[in-house]
């Protein structure tokens, strides 16, 4: 407490989860819910380009975009929470939808996966927003004429959540498109698919 106000002593501390909340004895600490400033995609886009730009040459982390031995991502954002299902690079888009610790796991990931992906990425046991990423899936699956889609997740039970996301957004959208279901073990290595 500094002059009757909560203040945090160190952001190393903070996990943005607001576990505090509860446990402040004294009431100091709230959420303070105001609206957003709305997502400006096309903002997103041209700092993408830019940090494109100012990189210097052969910078993987930026550079890599379009090189096979970097990054193959080709948009922003990535998290499925994120993802806004009207944005134009989805169209026509052969859809990756990955768990989130995939990309840890398997060494080559960008390079097999993510090449000429649209990537999508989400945590059906940490993320509690199972209705919002099956509705999110199928507005994108009813209005971006979605080419495919591959879901690439690790062998573990808490996995096959994303499976059943993406087949009940396909079922509510009616939209069914190909499928392919690719399952990577703990060690990395492709068990299925």
């Amino acid at each position: 407490m500094v002059d009757g106000k909560a203040r945090l002593i160190s952001d190393h501390y903070c996990d943005g989860l607001g576990d505090c909340l509860p446990a402040c004895p004294t009431g100091a600490i709230e959420i303070i819910e105001r609206e957003a400033a709305p997502f400006d995609e096309e903002a997103v886009q041209e700092r993408v380009r830019e940090a494109q730009a100012e990189a210097p040459m052969g910078c993987p982390a930026t550079s890599g975009l379009s090189s096979a031995q970097g990054s193959q991502l080709g948009q922003w954002p990535v998290q499925l929470a994120l993802v806004n299902p009207e944005a134009e690079f989805l169209r026509g888009a052969h859809l990756l939808v990955a768990a989130d610790c995939a990309a840890y796991a398997h060494a080559s990931f960008h390079q097999e996966f993510m090449q000429d992906s649209v990537t999508v990425i989400g945590c059906p046991k940490l993320d509690d927003r199972h209705d919002v990423y099956a509705g999110k899936l199928a507005s994108i699956l009813r209005n971006q004429e979605v080419a495919s889609i591959t879901v690439v997740r690790m062998e573990v039970p808490c996995c096959s959540g994303l499976v059943n996301l993406v087949k009940k957004a396909m079922l509510a959208s009616e939209v069914i498109v190909p499928y392919r279901e690719v399952v990577l073990g703990i060690e990395g290595e492709i068990k299925q698919g």
